[in-house]
């Protein structure tokens, strides 16, 4: 389990997330009524295969759904005690609140810091502080120290992830949005990228919300986790407690009281999905 900092015995709360839901197209019912929350110092991992509707949910937070014709029609979406679901995209950020895209976003003309630097356009900061900030990203990321002058294009998936992640860093962030982090690239590389998102966490005091379909390593470094099926939360509850219940090893972790699953029989489970 992560190491990461837990929260008090009175946390606060830093981004709710109430009865929410999208309809894309006017048509399409994508979300359907969810609800969650992230306290002030926490990771909590936002679980569900493809298409369950984690995307969406951060859209709807980080505001980029009326980009893709999506709209929030019900429900409300507060962070750190305001509402935030009529800002711009760019006033969320302002407030605190970036989203890492999934698929690994960068300006693949530009250099690394080039990249890195356009993290801060919505802060007025001097020389110095952009300075300090890159050294921050850095000290966090030492192989896009190594990197810095290369064009993001011809870099590797795994410094492609970091740029963007050092990317979100430079806003000066109270809670990032990351999504799929671990999507494509090794898991040596995937440790690597949890590892330093933990210590963003514990040393930074960063919140994070944290997409992904790769439930076993989010378990691993949340505090807590909710599980999305088609686009409604089925189960939440203590990153622990969810690694270690028996519905959740069958049916994201592959696992069941009779070991490990093959390939061949991902079909004929032992449990059913008491949820639906």
């Amino acid at each position: 389990m992560s190491t990461a900092n837990q929260p008090s015995s009175a946390p606060q709360t830093y981004l709710e997330v109430n009865n929410v839901e999208v309809i894309y197209d006017h048509v399409i019912l994508v979300l359907k009524g969810v609800s969650l929350k992230v306290d002030k110092g926490q990771i909590v991992a936002l679980l569900g295969a493809n298409g369950a509707g984690k995307t969406t949910t951060l859209k709807a937070i980080s505001n980029l759904l009326r980009a893709e014709r999506g709209d929030v029609t019900k429900g409300t979406i507060e962070f750190d005690g305001r509402p935030i679901d009529h800002l711009t995209p760019n006033d969320v950020v302002r407030l605190g609140v970036c989203q890492v895209m999934e698929g690994r976003h960068c300006f693949q003309h530009l250099t690394v810091e080039e990249n890195l630097l356009t993290g801060a356009f919505t802060r007025k900061a001097g020389r110095s502080a952009l300075r300090d900030d890159l050294e921050l990203v850095y000290k966090y990321f030492p192989r896009l120290k190594e990197r810095r002058n290369s064009l993001a294009g011809y870099t590797s998936g795994g410094e492609q992830q970091m740029t963007a992640i050092g990317r979100a860093l430079m806003a000066r962030p109270k809670m990032i949005l990351l999504d799929e982090p671990s999507m494509g690239l090794a898991p040596q590389l995937v440790e690597e990228i949890f590892g330093i998102v933990q210590r963003l966490n514990a040393n930074e005091g960063v919140s994070i919300l944290l997409a992904e379909q790769n439930t076993n390593i989010a378990l691993k470094y949340a505090n807590y986790g909710y599980i999305l099926e088609n686009g409604r939360v089925v189960m939440d509850g203590e990153a622990r407690s969810l690694a270690e219940n028996e519905d959740v090893k069958e049916f994201y972790l592959g696992l069941s009281a009779a070991g490990r699953k093959s390939f061949r029989d991902t079909k004929f489970y032992r449990r059913r999905k008491r949820w639906l």
